[in-house]
């Protein structure tokens, strides 16, 4: 059994160094020469949260060889098509690519490999980098939960895969996962691009008054995307979000406002992805989070103007034309 994660950054270096701690084999892949050449000298350090260093393969890309019988996908989905057309030759007749991507991905790695050979898995946790070969577990050890299954029904790959990730966390099997993954698109189209705009924390986006007014109704435009479509929004870690969440005014609001803080209690001090790439000044991946509620909005006929706003705002960032500070929240909300 060859087992790779190919974008190993924060997030795919604390998976990584879970699973080869556990004593699997693992390669972890990044374009970072840098970070390879730490991990290669000094091993994969874990911080925050966790606190552990371990022995772990590490390579770059042009250092791939041979064909792997699981690859974890971890780079950043704007990537996808460029990406999965390399991966294709290095993935076994008969082998898989579980995507750990955010938003919606899979249908893009379906139109490279087929359905019989894509897994997804939505992940409930979060990490941010340190420093070469060292990376930052800043959710909950416990807190460490992923959503796995197929776009198409059951796959003979699910138990295999299952038992790597459990190596780092819970391990929910959905039946239904797509219904899985839009919980997980709701919540990631709330907070994380408002972590990225502000630069708070997820627990700050969720505590301070005009973020965490900000989070409801981008939950809420979410939710009503997901109803107009016909589709079903599933639990997450056992919480059914809509029910909690899904509010217009009134006593509902207050008190899922009241509830907003204890939803992230557990990843407090998560920075979005989208954070680092616009502080860094790349491109985030906001197209394929919040585009994804807004150009199913548009054609479904629904409004979307808070993600439309903080699409626009993050674009804006990319482009130089405004800067990270908390002051965009008031931006925002003079949107609605």
């Amino acid at each position: 059994m060859r087992v790779a994660i190919y974008g190993a950054g924060a997030m795919g270096t604390i998976l990584g160094a879970y699973i080869a701690a556990s004593g699997k084999q693992i390669d972890l892949i990044t374009r970072n020469t840098g970070h390879v050449e730490a991990i290669k000298e000094h091993g994969a350090r874990v911080l925050g949260n966790a606190n552990f260093t371990v022995r772990v393969n590490a390579l770059t890309p042009d250092e791939m060889s041979g064909v792997y019988d699981i690859i974890f996908l971890m780079t950043k989905q704007r990537e996808n098509p460029k990406i999965l057309g390399t991966l294709r030759d290095f993935l076994a007749d008969d082998g898989v690519i579980c995507t750990l991507q955010n938003g919606l991905p899979e249908p893009s790695v379906i139109a490279e490999v087929g359905s019989a050979r894509c897994l997804g898995c939505a992940v409930g946790w979060g990490g941010s980098t340190v420093g070469e070969g060292i990376a930052e577990l800043t959710s909950q050890k416990e807190k460490m939960t992923f959503a796995l299954g197929s776009m198409h029904g059951g796959n003979d790959w699910i138990p295999v895969v299952k038992e790597y990730l459990e190596c780092a966390g819970k391990v929910y099997v959905e039946e239904n996962f797509f219904s899985a993954r839009w919980a997980k698109l709701a919540l990631n189209s709330a907070f994380s691009p408002l972590s990225g705009v502000t630069g708070y924390t997820f627990g700050e986006v969720a505590k301070k008054k005009q973020t965490r007014e900000l989070a409801l109704l981008l939950l809420n435009e979410a939710f009503d995307v997901a109803q107009k479509c016909g589709v079903e929004i599933g639990t997450i870690q056992g919480h059914d979000i809509v029910s909690i969440y899904k509010c217009k005014g009134g006593i509902k609001k207050f008190m899922a406002k009241l509830l907003l803080p204890l939803a992230m209690r557990g990843h407090t001090k998560l920075l979005s992805g989208m954070y680092f790439d616009l502080k860094e000044g790349k491109k985030c991946d906001i197209d394929f989070i919040n585009g994804v509620i807004q150009r199913l909005g548009k054609k479904f006929d629904v409004a979307t103007p808070i993600n439309d706003a903080v699409i626009n705002l993050a674009h804006a960032i990319e482009r130089g034309e405004k800067g990270i500070t908390p002051e965009n929240a008031t931006l925002l909300l003079e949107k609605v």
